[in-house]
C-alpha cells in the first residue's frame, strides 16, 4: 500500500495516475523477489521525485520559504529503524534515512549533521530551485496573508502532504517508509511526526507495518503509527479493524486530523482517515486498487 496524503482533496483524479504508477512499480519488483525493505525505499523515493506530493521535490515551504524535509524508514525484521528530520536540498530523504539505519550505530539524524553525512555517503543533493515549485509559492503566500499555518491539503489548498509506503513481502516481512516537507508556512526548526519512529511509521513482523499522514503534533501525541500495532499485536485485530481503531483513538483523544495505511503479519491491508480523504492505493492478491478515499465509499480510479 502506498499513500499520497490525507485532506479535502478537491480533483482526486489529478493524482491517480502518479499513484498507479508508482504501485505497479512497487508490485513488479516484489513479484521480482524484492524484499519489503527495498520495495517501501523505491516506493517512497518515486513519491518524492513527484512534484504532486508533499515529499522530497514536491515539498511544500516553511515561513522562510525552503523546503525542508523529514523521512523515516523501519525494517520488522529487526525492528531497525533510520530517520532524518530538517534536511534541506537532498534530493531522497528516504534514502538518507535507510543510510542512518543501515551505516550508522544511530536511528536519527537531523538539520546539518543528517546533510553532512549524507554528503559523506554519496546521496544526492540539489539546488534550492529543484525544490521550489510555483504551486508551493503560492500556496505559501496564501498562508502569510492568512497568517495561518496549513497543511497541504485543506479546504483552500488541496491535501494534507505527507507520503508513504507500507509492505509485506513473499518471505512474510514487514517494512514502512514515510516521507513529507512538513506544513506550509511552519515554524523554522518545526518537525512532525513523519521521522519520530511509532508516531508516523512503524513496522514488525509480530504486528503490522504502518505509514501515518496528517497534522503530525496530532500523531505525535497519540503515538500513533505503535497505537495502531498494538491493536493487531495484542488485541488481534485484523488491518482493517486496527486501522480504524487507531483513526478512533486519534480524533477521541485529540481530535486528531489524518489518516493511516496498514498492512498485517497475513497480509491484510487497512485504510483509515478522520479527513474528508485520503490519497492511497494498494495492490493485495493480484488486485489493484487506485482511491481517494473520501466520506462514505472510497472513489476508484
Amino acid at each position: 500500500m502506498i499513500h499520497g496524503g490525507a485532506g479535502a482533496i478537491s480533483t482526486p483524479e489529478r493524482f491517480a495516475p502518479s499513484l498507479r504508477r508508482i504501485l505497479l512499480a512497487g508490485a513488479a519488483m516484489l513479484r521480482g523477489g524484492a524484499c519489503a525493505l527495498d520495495v517501501v525505499a523505491e516506493c517512497v523515493r518515486l513519491l518524492e521525485d513527484d512534484p504532486l506530493f508533499n515529499a522530497g521535490r514536491g515539498s511544500v515551504l516553511n515561513a522562510e520559504g525552503a523546503a525542508c524535509c523529514d523521512a523515516s524508514i523501519m525494517d520488522g525484521r529487526t525492528l531497525s529503524a533510520g530517520a532524518v528530520a530538517y534536511v534541506r536540498r537532498v534530493r531522497n530523504p528516504v534514502l538518507l534515512a535507510r543510510l542512518v539505519m543501515e551505516r550508522t550505530p544511530h536511528v536519527f539524524l537531523v538539520g546539518e549533521g543528517a546533510e553532512g553525512f549524507g554528503r559523506q555517503q554519496g546521496v544526492a543533493f540539489e539546488e534550492d530551485t529543484y525544490f521550489v515549485m510555483p504551486e508551493r509559492l503560492a500556496q505559501l503566500a496564501r498562508a502569510k496573508e492568512r497568517e495561518a499555518t496549513t497543511l497541504d491539503h485543506t479546504s483552500n489548498d488541496g491535501k494534507l502532504g505527507t507520503v508513504g509506503a507500507v509492505v509485506r513481502d513473499g518471505a512474510c516481512n514487514l517494512a514502512a517508509a514515510t516521507s513529507t516537507g512538513g506544513l506550509t508556512n511552519q515554524m523554522r526548526g518545526r518537525v512532525g511526526d513523519s521521522p519520530v519512529i511509532g508516531a508516523g511509521v512503524f513496522a514488525d513482523n509480530d504486528s503490522c507495518a504502518v505509514s501515518c499522514t496528517g497534522t503530525g503534533e496530532h500523531f505525535l501525541r497519540t503515538s500513533l503509527a505503535r497505537t495502531a500495532a498494538y491493536f493487531v499485536e495484542m488485541q488481534g485485530m485484523s488491518a482493517k479493524d486496527a486501522a480504524e481503531a487507531g483513526v478512533a483513538y486519534l480524533v477521541q483523544k485529540v481530535k486528531g486530523s489524518g489518516g493511516l495505511i496498514l498492512v498485517d503479519r497475513e497480509g491484510g491491508c487497512g485504510v483509515a482517515h478522520s479527513t474528508p480523504g485520503l490519497l492511497w492505493a494498494s495492490f493485495h492478491n493480484g488486485e489493484m486498487t487506485v482511491a481517494a478515499g473520501q466520506a462514505g465509499a472510497p472513489e476508484q480510479f
